[in-house]
């Protein structure tokens, strides 16, 4: 490895006793944290951290107690509320307090919920924000959610409400009409029903569709299919959470971005993928 520039001190905040600092890990590989998140783990007396937090990450906090909150569907968790309250009582104890969480804190992260808990009690905060799973996890597939030639609107949508659910409160109609590429977090439980809502709110059967498991990891899969055949082949895929679900024209250019395929020797199967004139190449 190379060395590493030295950063000088003014840009390397200080987590001081009794401050609470919730960090987004990114989603999942280790280089993709960033140097304030870096500088904090290294700070730290107690690290709160989530499940989707890779704990590789965990080492670089040699000095912190290690407090494990995550929270996964289906599964036991903790409760939110005792979350919050916990990392209060943390920082009235004047500990240095950082909070880890997948992704980016703000992002369907139930970050800001825990902010105003800190900020009605008086607690210090900072936020340090990370790569979401819907930016950074589809570009390790080779799919990027803005393309020029593609779309220039994008959609993040999550798949469950607090209940676990899927959204009842969402205009998928108004959704469907108004945005060119969805980029839906947590929506494989409520896959069926989604992939219904935006059939019979207008969108194509046949409109690509990807589905990025463990995202930027090791155990990284990508699935790649179509709207209408969405349930079906993620049910033969025998895929499972956490997963991000593309939904649009842009999943087409994995075709020629797969960089992590080109890693391995795997070629570019279509030189054009938006069929501007030119025909598909045989892979």
């Amino acid at each position: 490895m190379s060395n590493l520039p030295h950063i000088p001190s003014q840009f390397l905040p200080t987590l001081d006793a009794g401050w609470v600092w919730l960090c987004g890990a990114g989603p999942g590989d280790p280089g993709l944290l960033t140097i304030h998140a870096l500088n904090a783990l290294q700070q730290a007396d107690v690290v709160i951290y989530d499940a989707l937090v890779n704990e590789a990450i965990l080492d670089w906090a040699p000095n912190a107690i290690k407090e494990y909150a995550g929270k996964r569907g289906g599964k036991p968790s903790a409760v939110q509320r005792d979350i919050s309250l916990r990392l209060v009582e943390l920082a009235n104890q004047g500990k240095r307090v950082l909070r880890l969480k997948g992704g980016d804190p703000f992002v369907f992260g139930r970050g800001g919920e825990e902010a105003q808990t800190l900020v009605q009690h008086g607690v210090p905060i900072r936020i340090i924000p990370g790569i979401s799973a819907g930016i950074g996890g589809l570009a390790y597939a080779g799919i990027p959610v803005t393309h020029r030639d593609v779309n220039q609107s994008v959609t993040f949508v999550t798949g469950h409400d607090q209940s676990g659910q899927s959204p009842s409160n969402l205009n998928w109609q108004a959704i469907s009409d108004g945005s060119q590429v969805l980029v839906i977090y947590m929506g494989i439980k409520h896959v069926e029903r989604i992939q219904g809502q935006l059939l019979s709110a207008g969108r194509p059967s046949d409109e690509p569709v990807a589905v990025v498991t463990n995202a930027t990891t090791d155990k990284q899969r990508v699935l790649e299919t179509t709207l209408g055949g969405l349930k079906t082949d993620l049910d033969a895929a025998g895929m499972s959470p956490p997963a991000i679900i593309c939904i649009g024209r842009s999943v087409l250019m994995r075709q020629v971005l797969d960089w992590q395929g080109m890693l391995t020797g795997t070629p570019a199967r279509d030189l054009d993928p938006l069929g501007r004139g030119r025909p598909a190449e045989a892979s």
